[in-house]
């Protein structure tokens, strides 16, 4: 049953359950790689200088907005620089200086290790390869994804976040819902040469139009080939 559109809120669509074929499901999803491409730049919103402060600030950016990351990171990157200095930091002090972003006592367990194990294995440089990144300490895929995408231009995975598996779900481009597998599905969908950039566009999508309590689906550009909107 296709839901009502709200007057202010617009309406909230279901993830889509419709099953389709290998070959309909591949050409919808080429249109909505290429609808989303006319739509969104391909760029990551945390400000960073470097693959070090990317992986600190995409640590940070869990259960948090950019926005806030980048605020505070403007001043947190000039006081630590390498990882011997994170990996030095006193833990009291330094959640106290990233506590605006929520979960401050894992986060700064979580950076500390990680610089801890990048100082031990890799003498304080960020590597560029999946195998390595998710060899350390406080590191997934998911944050392996975003270091290597937009760090070092390595399209070896789509980095799945909460926007990301709201999206692909309502999308009715993965069925799942363990980031690993929904990041497969998309794998299998999308071509490798456009991975980081769609993973990119994705959040973008979700955060400013495909929102998890008010969707805008009036203005939504993938509306005629989303399944939760009815209309596919």
């Amino acid at each position: 049953m296709r839901l009502v559109t709200a007057k202010k809120k617009g309406r909230r669509p279901r993830c889509g359950r419709k099953r389709e074929s290998g070959s309909a499901l591949k050409a919808r999803a080429d249109q909505i790689v290429a609808r989303l491409a006319e739509s969104y730049p391909a760029r990551i919103e945390l400000m960073f200088s470097n693959p070090l402060e990317l992986a600190v600030a995409t640590i940070l950016s869990a259960q948090c907005t950019d926005a806030r990351v980048n605020e505070l990171t403007e001043s947190l990157f000039k006081k630590y620089r390498t990882a011997g200095d994170y990996a030095n930091a006193d833990p009291e002090v330094f959640q106290e200086e990233i506590r605006s972003t929520g979960f401050f006592r894992n986060k700064t367990r979580s950076i500390i290790a990680f610089a801890r194990s990048l100082v031990e294995t890799h003498d304080g440089v960020v590597p560029d390869t999946m195998d390595e990144l998710v060899g350390l300490a406080g590191i997934g895929r998911k944050t392996a994804n975003v270091i290597l995408g937009s760090a070092f231009a390595v399209n070896d995975g789509i980095a799945v976040d909460t926007h990301v598996k709201r999206v692909a779900g309502r999308l009715g481009l993965s069925h799942e819902s363990d980031p690993d597998k929904i990041e497969q599905d998309l794998l299998e969908l999308v071509p490798r040469e456009g991975w980081t950039d769609f993973g990119l566009r994705m959040i973008q999508h979700g955060r400013y139009t495909c929102a998890a309590r008010a969707p805008k689906c009036e203005a939504c550009a993938l509306e005629d080939l989303c399944p939760s909107a009815g209309k596919v």
